[in-house]
């Protein structure tokens, strides 16, 4: 199951690559990763 985030960059929705599942500050998961075309970071919040 690939994710998907939207890059600022690229503005698109890219799939994510080298992703990795973080705990933000206030327990919220999230998904950490890069764009796989330009190599921003991009970060998207995941639902509890």
């Amino acid at each position: 199951m690939a994710e998907t985030a939207y890059c600022v960059k690229c503005k698109e929705k890219r799939e994510v690559k080298e992703g990795q599942r973080v705990t933000m500050k206030n327990g919220r998961p999230a998904l950490k990763g890069k764009c796989p075309v330009c190599g921003t970071t991009l970060f998207k919040i995941l639902s509890k």
